[in-house]
């Protein structure tokens, strides 16, 4: 169980160590002040509403209030015309309609109250959500120079080893132009003193030089030839 339950962590840790990898703060931040705004926009219109039905409760007061003052104006009309049983059924409507005036007045206070919470809830939220809007602009970018200071370092520590490769290359190639220069003044040096042009001439091919060689050569066996005659001769006289 103990083995499972380490599993279990060490797994857990592995996926929020990849989820965090893969979070971008500041698309988190956008979605808070989005959620944010929402809820702002639905309390205004909670607002609205209300300051509508308010509205629509209060016209209804007035003519309520209306019809009110003509029945008591009707009731004076039947009593100035002598008819006490208009007068009565006048009297009768007025009373029937100011029952309907005070609950109508309770709800619309009601909805008075309810309107400056909203208000004052409204007006709470969005100096939230403005300090939030302020704050998420400073952090994003706060966040977007950080991740471009890190990829400054990363191309820094990659320009450093392409450097460092590139000043063993030049090295090489120093190496190599010091060795060619010692060469050529080795051979300079040798030319001055007319090595190479003894082993250049020795080397090359000089048809006067072969003349001569073969009138040395052929001068060799007449002197060869005229020796082995006088030493027959010799021998012949014994």
């Amino acid at each position: 169980m103990g083995l499972l339950s380490r599993m279990s962590t060490i797994f857990k840790a592995k996926v929020s160590n990849v989820l965090d990898r893969a979070e971008d703060p500041r698309e988190t931040l956008e979605y808070s002040y989005q959620k944010q705004v929402e809820q702002l926009q639905n309390i205004r219109r909670g607002v609205a509403e209300v300051v509508t039905s308010k509205k629509r409760l209060e016209l209804q007061l007035s003519r309520l209030e209306q019809q009110v003052q003509q029945w008591e104006q009707d009731a004076r009309d039947a009593v100035v015309a002598g008819r006490d049983d208009l007068a009565q059924q006048a009297i009768s409507r007025k009373q029937a309609v100011q029952a309907q005036i005070e609950p109508l007045k309770a709800q619309i206070e009601e909805l008075a109250r309810e309107e400056a919470r909203l208000t004052d809830l409204q007006q709470k939220l969005a100096l939230k959500v403005d300090a939030f809007r302020t704050q998420k602009e400073v952090i994003k970018a706060q966040y977007s120079a950080a991740q471009a200071q890190v990829k400054i370092g990363e191309a820094t520590t990659g320009l450093g080893e392409d450097m460092a490769d590139l000043a063993l290359a030049l090295q090489r190639a120093q190496d190599k132009t010091e060795s060619l220069r010692a060469r050529a003044a080795a051979v300079d040096e040798l030319a001055e003193k007319g090595v190479l042009a003894l082993e250049a001439g020795s080397a090359a091919n000089d048809p006067i030089r072969d003349e001569l060689k073969k009138l040395q050569a052929h001068d060799t066996v007449a002197e060869e030839l005229a020796k082995l005659k006088a030493e027959m001769g010799k021998g012949e006289s014994v």
